[in-house]
């Protein structure tokens, strides 16, 4: 990061001074993310300027890496001639990519300067669902047919591979598109000309569909450890490919989606410092009105037990030792099945395996908290009394097994239901628990108290 800076104020002292012909040869010369993010720490002005001192293609690899916000500004700012340059040097997915945040003029601005085959490309991929492999793959790739020798494959990708994503695999299809098999250019490269494609290609494909979600394309590169998988449509024709560096960008972007769902805010894309006031007050007050109102339980199973608190209100004081616990156990559970399922680890099939291992690791946490709990209150809390003191402990004990169970089971429950398991973590599985300790705590005590 102190390289960067370093790297950042050398090109301010080259913008400040003049030296603008140096300017472009170390601009041109940097890591394309690099200079994305160099663009961010300079004003508006000054964004136009030094990207016009890029060349052609490392302008088109520098707006790829550029946020929207300063992407819309560039393509606002320049003529349509050099849309089109940029339009026509960078990958058509993202292309895609910028299209799919830009508002509405922009596309237009970007669509108006394509050539009329690019377009079409362009709006079929719009069309596909949001977040489905159709929308993340790109269709620059090699294509290769079976009857091919090698030396004629070497001699295709030389000629095509110029302009493609990746030459690292290459696909191989029949006379209908139909993806029948892959060849590693290692594979070619190792083999004596002659040899015939349909020879060397692997025909176990692992492919996805255009319309698979996202978060089932990640897996699946997850799983194989590919750089590369195909994306066919439902009849088996090879239409795409999505390279490992989108679905980083996947990865990234479902990590987050859990996060802010587990900490009960709607997901959001936009990044915090740059999302209005108004918009993160929105994104919070809907599942906080949810948790408020169904906190409301918790003090309806108060209100039920008042005669036992005014009987012996001492045991008002150890409620919030109990949800809290409650609450930190179901979500402790709730954290690592979520974890698992996100993982492929666990399915809804082992459902009861897991409930199973949830209650005896809540019987062993619970017995080991009860116990220092018990003698805690004993020797520190000498004046509450020894019923009150074992009241409290076995509730603590019991609110441990239970909330560890329904902290396991709420996030598959959700996952049977087609819903996602991270909306229930952290505040809801807490909102659940409190209601339930209060119950166990309330119903020990008038075992033992009164």
């Amino acid at each position: 990061m102190e390289e960067m800076l370093e790297v950042f104020d050398f090109l301010n002292k080259l913008m400040a001074s003049g030296d603008y012909v140096r300017l472009k040869e170390e601009l041109n010369s940097e890591q394309p993310a690099n200079v994305a993010e160099y663009f961010e720490e300079l004003t508006a002005e000054k964004q136009l300027f030094a990207f016009r001192l890029l060349t052609k293609d490392m302008a088109a690899d520098v707006f790829s890496y550029m946020d929207s916000d300063t992407q819309e500004h560039i393509v606002h700012s320049i003529t349509d001639r050099e849309v089109r340059s940029i339009v026509d040097e960078m990958f058509l997915d993202d292309t895609v990519d910028f299209l799919e945040e830009a508002p509405a003029n922009l596309v237009k601005k970007v669509l108006r300067n394509t050539d009329a085959e690019k377009r079409t490309l362009i709006n079929q991929f719009l069309n596909y669902p949001e977040n489905s492999a159709g929308s993340l793959m790109t269709i620059e790739f090699v294509k290769l047919r079976s009857t091919m020798t090698v030396a004629n494959a070497m001699k295709q990708i030389k000629y095509t591979g110029t302009d493609k994503e990746t030459i690292y695999t290459c696909y191989v299809i029949d006379d209908q598109r139909k993806l029948i098999g892959v060849v590693p250019l290692r594979t070619l490269i190792f083999a004596a000309d002659d040899n015939i494609i349909e020879e060397l290609m692997q025909d176990d494909v692992v492919s996805v569909l255009t319309t698979d979600d996202q978060e089932e394309v990640a897996n699946s590169f997850k799983k194989y450890s590919w750089m590369a998988l195909p994306v066919t449509d439902t009849e088996g024709r090879l239409v795409g490919i999505i390279t490992v560096d989108d679905i980083v960008d996947v990865i990234d972007q479902e990590t987050t989606e859990d996060m802010e769902k587990m900490a009960a805010l709607l997901p959001s894309d936009d990044e915090y410092l740059k999302t209005p006031v108004i918009v993160l007050a929105r994104n919070r007050i809907v599942w906080l009105s949810v948790l408020m109102i169904s906190g409301t339980l918790s003090s309806f199973v108060i209100l039920q037990y008042n005669s036992l608190l005014e009987a012996a209100v001492v045991l008002s004081g150890f409620i919030p030792i109990i949800t809290g616990t409650g609450g930190n156990a179901g979500s402790q559970a709730s954290t690592m099945i979520i974890r698992g399922m996100a993982l492929g680890e666990i399915g809804t099939k082992d459902s009861l395996k897991v409930v199973w291992k949830e209650i005896r690791v809540g019987v062993l946490c619970g017995a080991a908290l009860g116990i220092i709990n018990m003698v805690k209150m004993t020797f520190i809390n000498t004046d509450t009394g020894f019923w009150i003191d074992l009241s409290v402990s076995l509730s603590m004990a019991a609110v441990v097994v239970l909330s560890k169970t329904i902290g396991c089971l709420l996030p598959i429950l959700a996952k049977t239901m087609k819903l996602d398991p991270a909306m229930m973590a952290g505040p809801l599985i807490s909102t659940v628990v409190d209601a339930v300790a209060l119950v166990i705590y309330f119903s020990i005590a008038m075992t033992f108290v009164l």
